[in-house]
């Protein structure tokens, strides 16, 4: 996999962000595979208001969102209302980011985030364009990367190393459990419980110490009246799916996710 974008594809264009989206669509569409199954990826039709690529074999679909430098707190996008309607629809896409050095055009990170992750909190109203705007009034979003727990984002590139095709598609994998979680709260807490999990920075964590983030907790979800209770139900699940492993008194281990060394 080549690490540098192909820019001589684009010598024929003068604006420059129109540059950027035929380089990167091309070497999406040449260096990719569908994280799903592997297959190779396809382009859809220009203009396609909700998806950049689709996989032929499993019909998984991506959008691509591009950026100069490092991937930051957020990733612009289009209109918000447009996002939300498109949380809740079965056609939402899965997200591919590719982050990349505006000088060499070489690739510092590309990931991908597979869409059940995508949920409302995750996406930040902007304010509207001025009166004075050609499109007033227009409404756009924000992605907001923070609000992703790790374990979704998944690394095709790493700081311009390219990591090993088995360990894409078994970290995508191990993810997929959340895709079939009931509802909205439940997948929720299990998002909220694995970013818990994270910032307390350990490979090996006490009970004790996530619940620490029950007063946290307990402010974003006011009608559940035990926290502790509920976190634990969440262990267990991620115990179930080979997430956690239960070492003994109180004590958990993070299993091996696919380390993303290549």
């Amino acid at each position: 996999m080549d690490v540098r974008l192909p820019v001589n594809i684009a010598n024929d264009y003068l604006n420059n962000s129109q540059k950027i989206r035929i380089i990167t669509e091309n070497w999406v569409n040449n260096s990719i595979f569908c994280p799903n199954c592997g297959n190779d990826l396809t382009n859809f039709e220009n203009n396609r208001p909700v998806a950049d690529f689709y996989c032929k074999r499993c019909s998984e679909e991506y959008e691509l969102k591009s950026k100069n430098g490092k991937l930051g707190k957020k990733i612009v996008d289009g209109a918000y209302n447009t996002m939300i309607e498109r949380l809740n629809c079965n056609n939402n896409p899965n997200f591919f980011f590719l982050t990349y050095n505006k000088q060499t055009l070489d690739i510092n990170d590309f990931i991908t985030v597979p869409k059940y992750f995508f949920i409302d909190e995750i996406i930040e109203k902007r304010k509207p364009l001025s009166e004075n705007a050609k499109r007033a009034g227009w409404i756009g979003c924000n992605i907001i990367i923070n609000n992703i727990p790790e374990f979704g984002k998944i690394f095709y590139i790493k700081n311009g190393k390219v990591q090993n095709r088995d360990r894409v598609l078994e970290n995508w994998e191990k993810t997929t459990f959340i895709k079939n979680t009931n509802n909205v709260e439940s997948k929720g807490w299990l998002l909220d419980t694995l970013k818990c999990i994270e910032q307390i920075n350990k490979n090996e964590f006490y009970l004790e110490e996530l619940y620490s983030f029950e007063k946290k907790l307990q402010r974003k979800y006011p009608l559940n009246n035990n926290i502790q209770a509920k976190l634990r139900q969440q262990l267990q699940i991620l115990r179930d799916k080979s997430i956690l492993e239960f070492i003994g008194r109180g004590r958990y281990r993070l299993k091996n996710r696919g380390e993303q060394n290549g």
